[in-house]
C-alpha cells in the first residue's frame, strides 16, 4: 500500500514527547505532537483552499482532522482530511479520501440519486392522484434502499483486521440505524487509512476551519472532540482492544 498521503513534519520534533497510546478522540486533551501537526496542516489548507472556490470566511466552516502516524521505519508523519465532502465537488489529492470509493461501484449511488430526482419531477408534474401516490411510495422505498446500500459500502477495520460496515456497527453498538453521513467524519477516515496502510496512529486532533458553525459552538482554529452521534459507534468499534 502507498503512504503518499503522509505529510512529513517541517518542524523539528526531536524534543517533542511522543505518546505511547492514541489520545481519546472524545476527550479534550491533544498531545503536543498533534497540535504541531494541526498547525502545519492549517498552513497547507490556507494555501490549498484558494483552489476550492469556497470562501470559508463568509460560508459555513468545516471540520478538519490530522492524525500523527508512525511509519514502518519508525519515523513520524501525519495524515490530514476534511469531514464530509469538499464544497462544490472539489478535491485535494493530499487529503485522505472517503472510505467509500464510488468509482468502484460504477457510480451506483449517484445514478440512484439522479433517478430519485427524475421521479420527483414526474410527481410534481403529474395530475393523476393514483400515479402520484404510487410514485411517492416508490420513491420512498428506493430512497430507503439506496441509503441502506450506501451504509453497507462504508466498511471500517480494527487494528487487528476485523471489519464491519456502518450498518452492522450501529446495530451492534446500540441496536440503531446510522445517521446520515455516518462514516464521513475526519477521525474514522484518518484511522481507517492508517490501519489499511501499516501506519500506527499516534495522536489525533480535529479543528474547525472558517466561519463559525450555526450553533456558534465551533470557531475558527478551535479544537473539538469527535462527534457523538456519528463517530462514537464507529470509533468505538475501530479502537477497541
Amino acid at each position: 500500500m502507498t503512504n503518499s498521503l503522509v505529510f512529513n513534519f517541517k518542524s523539528c520534533i526531536t524534543e517533542v514527547p511522543i505518546p505511547k497510546k492514541l489520545n481519546n478522540p472524545f476527550g479534550l486533551e491533544i498531545p503536543e505532537i498533534g497540535r504541531i501537526a494541526a498547525a502545519e496542516f492549517q498552513e497547507f489548507i490556507d494555501e490549498e483552499s484558494a483552489k476550492w472556490d469556497y470562501d470559508f470566511k463568509t460560508h459555513r466552516g468545516k471540520m478538519f482532522g490530522v492524525l500523527v502516524v508512525q511509519k514502518s521505519d519508525g519515523s513520524l508523519g501525519y495524515l490530514g482530511t476534511m469531514s464530509g465532502v469538499f464544497p462544490g465537488g472539489k478535491t485535494c489529492e493530499r487529503f485522505v479520501p472517503s472510505v467509500f470509493d464510488e468509482s468502484k461501484t460504477d457510480f451506483y449511488f449517484t445514478k440512484g440519486m439522479t433517478e430519485l430526482t427524475e421521479i420527483g419531477k414526474t410527481i410534481k408534474n403529474s395530475n393523476n392522484p393514483k400515479e402520484i401516490n404510487e410514485l411517492t411510495e416508490f420513491r420512498k422505498q428506493k430512497s430507503h434502499d439506496l441509503q441502506k446500500w450506501l451504509f453497507e459500502q462504508y466498511i471500517f477495520t480494527t487494528s487487528i483486521g476485523k471489519s464491519k460496515n456502518v450498518t452492522h456497527i450501529f446495530a451492534d453498538w446500540a441496536n440503531s440505524k446510522p445517521p446520515a453521513a455516518a462514516g464521513e467524519c475526519a477521525a474514522p477516515k484518518l484511522i481507517q487509512y492508517a490501519f489499511s496502510n501499516n501506519l500506527k496512529p499516534i495522536a489525533l486532533a480535529e479543528f474547525w476551519w472558517g466561519n463559525e458553525s450555526k450553533s456558534k459552538e465551533r470557531k475558527h482554529l478551535g479544537f473539538y472532540p469527535a462527534c457523538q452521534d456519528k463517530c462514537r459507534a464507529v470509533l468505538g468499534f475501530m479502537l477497541r482492544e
